[in-house]
């Protein structure tokens, strides 16, 4: 193999494929990037042998050939040479050379026959949406993640395609996230599959403001197509709670408040937050949101908020992260949020996207 490529265009490509490499990995070969050089262009390979990652960087190819380099190692040295343009080509015994006009390095490879291959997908019906709308509901939704390995069965993010609709579900127990979109076409039948969390932050890695993504669903494994970068995922196997059961119906009175100013008040107040007094105090009056934190022994804080709200007096409890999570995500000037209880969950709905929020008792 010999290429001639542009370090830029290398260390972007490293970067988009590392992140799956599991730094504990029994298996040497699997902290290796597959490097295959073919025509003009080289495709760079990573697993941790349930999420895999290609991506494909356009250059002059002068031998083809495929090797397998240790990927931090090769990340690390590229970063550090001192141009722009720099050679790669391997010899005998797997041995790679890097070579720039004034530096070079060599560094042992493993061979690309050891590297595990990645599933094949027969061409079946494939589902096309805009990147920047899964961007959007994967953003909205995946924070919701359980990140509780006993309950592994919510460790990802529910894709539930029906005819023209794709809906993404998250919940950890303590709260849910639920966003529709439409798909620009019929589906032949209805599908639901659970894709792991490390594959939801590598779709959110990648996926770009322009563009669409094409997704092929099996049983038990998912691709996404992005044009110059390919996901490859192993999928949960279970079923996925029912999630409708706990959607309340809307409240009548409506909390309007201003996003950015919510936020904001929550994030101060979460300053005197510890892991035994997490609790944020919302106290609801007519046009006013009083935001504030006691923590024993740390200090209080108290904030008023201006809102537009014509219903009964309330005070309830919440984890002011959970706030934070969604808050920080939405892209609207002015968010209505639902609160009827003390007792009760905390809701807001937003064009297709419904978020549920489990209060917390004020100690």
């Amino acid at each position: 193999m010999k290429v001639e490529i542009s370090k830029d265009k290398l260390i972007a490509g490293i970067q988009k494929v590392q992140n799956v490499i599991s730094v504990r990995s029994a298996l040497p070969i699997l902290s290796n990037i597959l490097v295959e050089a073919e025509k003009d262009k080289i495709r760079l390979t990573a697993t941790d042998l349930d999420v895999g990652i290609s991506c494909v960087i356009p250059v002059d190819i002068q031998e083809p050939g495929m090797i397998t380099i240790p990927a931090k190692r090769f990340g690390d040295i590229i970063k550090e040479l001192p141009d722009d343009k720099l050679n790669i080509n391997t010899k005998k015994n797997n041995l790679v050379i890097i070579e720039t006009k004034s530096c070079q390095f060599k560094i042992m490879g493993l061979p690309f026959e050891d590297f595990p291959k990645l599933p094949e997908f027969k061409e079946g019906g494939v589902l096309k949406i805009e990147q920047a709308v899964l961007k959007e509901m994967l953003a909205l939704t995946s924070f919701a993640v359980s990140i509780d390995e006993t309950r592994y069965i919510l460790n990802g993010i529910l894709f539930k395609i029906s005819r023209d609709n794709i809906t993404l579900v998250a919940t950890d127990g303590k709260r849910l996230a639920v966003i529709q979109r439409k798909l620009n076409k019929n589906t032949e039948k209805d599908l639901q599959i659970i894709v792991p969390l490390k594959t939801i932050q590598e779709l959110s890695r990648n996926l770009q403001e322009e563009g669409e993504v094409s997704m092929l669903l099996g049983n038990n494994q998912a691709l996404f197509d992005l044009g110059d970068v390919i996901i490859i995922s192993r999928l949960i196997e279970g079923e996925f709670p029912d999630y409708q059961q706990v959607i309340p119906p809307a409240a009548e009175n409506k909390i309007g408040v201003g996003r950015e100013q919510f936020l904001l008040a929550v994030k101060r107040a979460a300053l005197l937050s510890t892991p035994d007094y997490q609790a944020v105090k919302l106290e609801v009056f007519k046009n006013k949101m009083v935001v504030s934190k006691s923590t024993p022994d740390v200090g209080e804080s108290r904030e008023e908020v201006p809102i537009e709200y014509q219903g009964k007096e309330i005070v309830a409890g919440f984890n002011p992260s959970y706030l934070m999570d969604v808050l920080k995500n939405l892209c609207e000037e002015r968010v209505a949020f639902e609160l009827t209880d003390a007792e009760k969950p905390g809701v807001i709905r937003i064009n297709g996207y419904v978020y549920i929020v489990l209060p917390m008792r004020l100690n």
